[in-house]
């Protein structure tokens, strides 16, 4: 009993591990293209993760699906329960989940 403050200080060394590499790891490619519109880096991120120097492909793919994205319709969650064809899919994950609530299984 009276050395579980080191079980406390054990979460230390994989932190400090994970500061150290973090320097080290490359940027996700979607981010640099998406977020940072940085195509440059981003060919430089997908040619070290796929290991080929032709990566006009993948940017253009991950391209197309930002825009189709872009032009999706958000809905609601009243006209999500509105439409026929996925209520009863919400209603029985809703169910389920809230049965995982009240059965105490988390608690285990």
């Amino acid at each position: 009993e009276s050395r579980w403050p080191y079980l406390f200080g054990a979460i230390i060394v994989p932190s400090l591990i994970q500061v150290v590499i973090l320097p080290f790891l490359p940027e996700s490619p979607r981010y640099l293209l998406l977020e940072k519109h940085n195509t440059s880096k981003a060919e430089k991120a997908f040619q070290r993760f796929l290991g080929k120097d032709d990566v006009s492909h993948e940017i253009e793919e991950v391209l197309a699906e930002s825009r189709v994205q872009r032009n999706t319709k958000l809905v609601s969650i009243l006209q999500l329960l509105r439409t026929r064809t996925v209520r009863w899919q919400i209603i029985t994950v809703v169910v389920t989940m809230g049965c995982y609530q009240l059965c105490g299984l988390n608690a285990v």
